[in-house]
């Protein structure tokens, strides 16, 4: 074979080449592009790959936890509701106690040893209604137990009450009121329900600070281990719309030299 052949075969080959390694490069840009991303397959970055995926993973757990707050937090806030309510109602009670006491008359006394009961029933429908998905902190000593981190190794137990009127030594009406002295003792009864109610709503409120610290904080952790992964991992949108655009060109200046190179050695061949 001529050394002409020889040369422009050579020159085909390094053409065809060339054209493949662009064809690979313009293959891993488009990729770029329409993920968004540099870093698709391990075969990318091993080390950034690895790291952004541990980064999204623990994201994406502390996500589930964040989830499992949210719910806590009604649970909490349903108590709270009911504790609302139940004080509103033995304050209701007191101030009926307040008017049997202003009134010597046993009919009058009855009819509010009467409402007072009715009251106090009442107390028990709250209490036994102010639970959220099946957990009512204020039926009984239910303990909710709230997760925080991806292992459960950080929580916080938030224990309930009973806070109907068993709970809360709130008897029925001593004699239907007959004395002073049988009102005097529901309403300090009373007084200590209310106390009783003030001091759980303390513990509650305190709890709930805490969730919900603990919810901004998973937040901002979520955001700084994604922003941390998309670092790792996210393209140069702008370098790589240019990298197409120099890609696309070598291509096509790879086509025409390969067309041209190809011609020669077909005008080569014609002259033999």
């Amino acid at each position: 074979m001529a050394t002409s052949d020889i040369s422009l075969t050579a020159g085909m080959r390094t053409n065809l080449l060339n054209l493949q390694g662009t064809s690979k490069l313009l293959n891993r840009t488009q990729e770029r592009l329409s993920s968004g991303k540099q870093v698709n397959s391990a075969l990318d970055n091993p080390t950034n790959y690895f790291a952004a995926q541990n980064a999204n993973q623990r994201a994406s757990d502390l996500a589930d936890r964040k989830d499992g707050m949210s719910e806590a937090v009604q649970t909490v806030s349903a108590a709270n509701a009911g504790i609302t309510a139940v004080t509103g109602l033995i304050n209701a009670a007191k101030g009926i106690a307040q008017s049997a006491l202003s009134t010597s008359d046993t009919s009058t006394r009855s009819k509010l040893a009467t409402q007072y009961d009715t009251i106090r029933s009442q107390v028990d429908n709250i209490s036994s209604d102010s639970g959220y998905r099946g957990l009512n902190l204020l039926s009984s000593t239910n303990t909710l137990t709230v997760n925080f981190n991806e292992d459960a190794s950080s929580s916080l137990n938030v224990v309930g009450f009973l806070a109907n009127s068993s709970g809360l030594s709130l008897s029925g009406a001593s004699s239907n009121w007959a004395t002073n002295s049988d009102i005097t003792t529901d309403t300090a009864k009373m007084d200590t329900a209310i106390s009783t109610l003030r001091s759980n709503t303390q513990t509650l409120a305190a709890n709930l600070n805490i969730i919900t610290t603990r919810q901004n904080f998973t937040d901002s952790m979520i955001n700084t281990l994604q922003t941390g992964a998309d670092n790792l991992t996210l393209a140069d949108m702008n370098q790589e719309g240019a990298n197409m655009l120099m890609l696309q060109t070598r291509q096509s200046l790879g086509t025409t030299s390969l067309s041209m190179s190809s011609q020669a050695a077909q005008a080569v061949l014609r002259l033999f």
